[in-house]
């Protein structure tokens, strides 16, 4: 099997990363209709992009500091500071992508949590809520035991990486979901949503022939 080196693979990770949040962007900007903050379809276009950037691109950040040689030796609560502190960012851009959705469902009418993907994603920011609680008041507050961390630290590890792997599902069901709303069937073809209209609204009806 290849080995690749692990800090040049770190920084392809991270280039991909940033990839993707571009692709996401390009994708609302250029065939969603951009962005807003008033409740229309532009406002729902944040949440793809903050999902994918927090829970997807900042999240894999967090998950690697401990990997980093440099963390290895020497005092670690410079790690856990950092550690923490990217997990706290990503965690606001989560709550600022639950917002932009949340708002233009309330605005449009539209349910809340119907969904498969809305479940799955709301319980993945509720784990990721308690595994920062937990691993702050745990690793980085001085008064937690030695034995409470040893004890805890497999469990957060589990954790972190089951809740990575639940944003990713919940970014891909996402997309797709929002395919499927993007996408009217008619006899023998598929139409493409117009521009600004967003999920719960409606498309144009189809040109008479």
């Amino acid at each position: 099997m290849v080995e690749l080196p692990f800090l040049p693979f770190c920084a392809l990770l991270g280039a991909l990363g940033v990839v993707c949040v571009a692709f996401v962007s390009a994708w609302c900007q250029q065939w969603r209709g951009g962005f807003a903050w008033d409740g229309s379809a532009q406002m729902f276009n944040w949440h793809p992009v903050l999902m994918v950037t927090g829970m997807v691109v900042l999240y894999g950040a967090v998950a690697l500091v401990y990997r980093l040689p440099l963390s290895w030796s020497g005092p670690k609560l410079p790690w856990k500071v950092l550690h923490s502190a990217l997990a706290l960012v990503a965690f606001g851009l989560t709550v600022l992508g639950l917002v932009a959705v949340f708002n233009f469902h309330n605005a449009r009418g539209t349910p809340n949590m119907y969904s498969l993907h809305s479940w799955l994603g709301l319980a993945t920011v509720l784990l990721f809520s308690c595994q920062w609680l937990a691993g702050f008041t745990s690793f980085l507050l001085p008064w937690a035991p030695a034995w409470l961390r040893a004890l805890y630290k497999p469990v957060h590890v589990f954790f972190g990486s089951t809740i990575l792997m639940l944003a990713m599902a919940s970014c891909v069901s996402g997309i797709n979901e929002k395919l499927f709303f993007s996408l009217a069937v008619g006899p023998g073809q598929a139409r493409l949503e117009a521009p600004g209209a967003g999920l719960g609204g409606h498309s144009p009806a189809p040109a008479q022939r």
